[in-house]
């Protein structure tokens, strides 16, 4: 069975390295070039796996292109496999694997199809998570399911970086097998249904600014949700400087710290406590950006500069 890959992201990077060990390797290997991966924070090159394996890498900006569809069409494959690459695939590409495309997604499907998936899940406080492999149709992330793990996760203390790995892993443990019953003639095609469906809004950069007027808790929640390998929540000093929070956690002295949200409330060393607008307190543990820590009582901005 010929088979093309198409991605670029660390997930397709271990992905690819899996269905390759398991013998299932690829004609192509198509990704983006080396000079676009500020498209993604978590991008991956996967042209070294690729020529591991002796696989030719055709680099683009557009998978729809006329270059790519001219390259696909020439390696005339039976089945596209498009694991983390964020683009539609449209009609004319679909319409070349003789079998047809299989995309992932990181939920369990038909919850949570859209953008920004694992920082939303996080977000909304899901108890469940999931990856599922499925087959691309016309419709966004509503195809027909091939293969699909699920999985507990707490919301009050999973971060976005623990959650992108139990989800690259998943991926990783699905899609050998998957291909191996592919390849035998058995193609797994379960229907979507269409209870419990839910759409993800795209997520932004500057949506990870810190309200400090908000609880504790969601603050913490959007600290675990956008961090590694995502770009991270912010905010801004009192002096302009833009400092960008990785690791936080709740103040175990409640009620000892009284000030204003935004408010830094105790420094110790690089590790530095602020109010939040319902009183409590998170330790900041971890954060990147102005060469000194914030000092004591200076206040941080709600508000993105304008």
């Amino acid at each position: 069975m010929k088979t093309v890959f198409v991605g670029a992201v660390e997930g397709s990077l271990e992905a690819l390295a899996a269905i390759c060990a398991a013998g299932h390797v690829p004609a192509l290997v198509v990704t983006l070039p080396p000079q676009l991966s500020g498209r993604h924070s978590d991008f991956a090159d996967l042209a070294p796996t690729a020529e591991k394996y002796g696989v030719p890498v055709h680099h683009t900006s557009r998978s729809d292109s006329e270059e790519t569809l001219k390259v696909l069409r020439e390696v005339d494959p039976d089945l596209i496999l498009v694991i983390g690459w964020s683009q539609i695939c449209g009609p004319d590409f679909r319409a070349i694997p003789r079998l047809g495309c299989i995309g992932f997604h990181p939920s369990a499907l038909p919850r949570l199809r859209g953008r920004g998936v694992i920082p939303w899940t996080i977000l909304v406080g899901e108890t469940e998570a999931g990856a599922t492999l499925f087959w691309l149709g016309e419709g966004v992330d509503d195809g027909p399911i091939a293969a699909q793990m699920r999985y507990d996760i707490d919301p009050e203390t999973i971060t976005a970086r623990e959650l992108y790995d139990r989800v690259r892993n998943a991926v990783s443990q699905m899609l050998p097998p998957l291909l191996t019953r592919i390849q035998s003639g058995e193609v797994p095609s379960e229907p979507q249904s269409e209870n419990g469906v839910s759409i993800c809004a795209r997520r932004r950069p500057e949506d990870g600014l810190i309200d400090w007027t908000r609880p504790a808790v969601e603050i913490d929640r959007l600290i675990r949700a956008v961090g590694p390998p995502y770009p991270g929540a912010f905010t801004e000093t009192s002096d302009g400087a833009m400092l960008t929070v990785t690791r936080a956690r709740h103040c175990p002295h409640k009620g000892r710290y009284i000030g204003l949200p935004g408010q830094v409330q105790a420094v110790d060393g690089s590790v530095f406590t602020v109010a939040c607008g319902d009183g409590q307190c998170l330790e900041i543990l971890e954060w990147t950006g102005p060469d000194r820590c914030p000092g004591l009582h200076s206040k941080f901005s709600s508000r993105a500069k304008s």
